[in-house]
């Protein structure tokens, strides 16, 4: 391309040759002319609505936070409002328990003892209590927590007290079965009592230091309570004799039997046959001669048979 510039103050006329890299460098120039004024206009307009609108986006801001706290508090009043429910569930059932314990002991026949952390048996008791039901939504957190804490130590002193209870329960029962209140014989056909009598042997009157179950030769002699066998040996009076020793001083002992079927030292169970009716010893026929001693002296049998009778009927 050829322009040709002309001039008065030129005497001769000029021409410039405009090549292609010549245009294509004004294009450009042209461009970001443009682009340059473009980014002014929309940086002076969007800077111009911001200002203008700026109000409204903080009001909408503060109107979704409130909405937002709004929700939330709700959603804590209802979660305290479910935990206060359950707490009083919780609690009730506490009282059941008490109740529960209560009613054991009772038919247990036992005193549930005072655990040592208790402050007494006052403190261990619920008082009566009533009164129209609150809003469960007026706790707090904080008496949340506190009554969270307060019912954590009544589940601990209840546990304490029941578990107290069943070892009471345990002891009672161990006790129960350390005690001679089981015949020894199947069959309870007594031919002579504990106390004086005329001796058979002598005719003269003595005394009498147990029961004589009249039975079978070989019937089977049972224990009448668990223990440790202190003697299963032959002895001139009683003829083959055991003896058994239940704890605290108290030992019983099964006489003129035909043969024996535990030896020193050996535990035995309640109910279990230790030796077999017989008629060894100082005897005139088959029977059992039983005895109930405690710290040596005899006792009537009769007095601990009767016992274990009464708890069978009142089952």
């Amino acid at each position: 391309m050829h322009i040709i510039l002309v001039s008065d103050r030129m005497a001769t006329a000029r021409s410039i040759t405009l090549t292609r890299l010549h245009l294509a460098m004004f294009g450009l120039g042209m461009i970001v002319v443009i682009l340059a004024l473009s980014s002014m206009f929309s940086y002076l307009t969007m800077r111009h609505a911001a200002e203008i609108r700026m109000p409204f986006l903080q009001e909408l801001v503060r109107t979704l936070s409130l909405e937002e706290s709004t929700k939330t508090r709700e959603l804590v009043k209802e979660s305290l409002s479910t935990m206060a429910v359950r707490l009083g569930q919780m609690q009730g059932q506490l009282m059941q328990l008490d109740t529960l314990g209560e009613r054991l002991a009772g038919l247990a026949g036992v005193k549930p003892k005072a655990h040592p952390t208790d402050k007494g048996a006052v403190a261990e008791k619920v008082a009566p209590s009533g009164g129209p039901l609150m809003r469960p939504s007026n706790l707090s957190p904080q008496e949340m927590q506190r009554a969270l804490e307060d019912l954590s130590r009544q589940i601990e002193r209840r546990s304490e007290t029941l578990s107290a209870l069943e070892d009471q329960l345990f002891e009672e029962r161990i006790r129960k079965h350390l005690l001679p209140t089981a015949s020894p014989v199947a069959a309870d056909v007594r031919a002579s009592g504990f106390g004086w009598r005329m001796d058979p042997f002598t005719g003269q009157t003595a005394m009498h230091e147990g029961i004589d179950f009249i039975a079978e030769p070989g019937t089977p002699i049972l224990a009448a309570a668990a223990g440790i066998i202190m003697t299963a040996e032959r002895h001139p009076q009683y003829g083959n004799m055991v003896e058994i020793d239940h704890g605290n001083g108290l030992t019983t002992r099964y006489a003129h039997a035909s043969a024996l079927f535990t030896q020193t030292g050996e535990l035995v169970k309640r109910g279990q046959q230790i030796a077999a009716v017989g008629s060894t010893g100082r005897s005139t026929g088959p029977h059992l001669h039983f005895e109930v001693r405690i710290n040596g002296a005899a006792q009537n049998p009769g007095r601990f048979l009767e016992k274990g009778i009464t708890a069978i009927a009142s089952r």
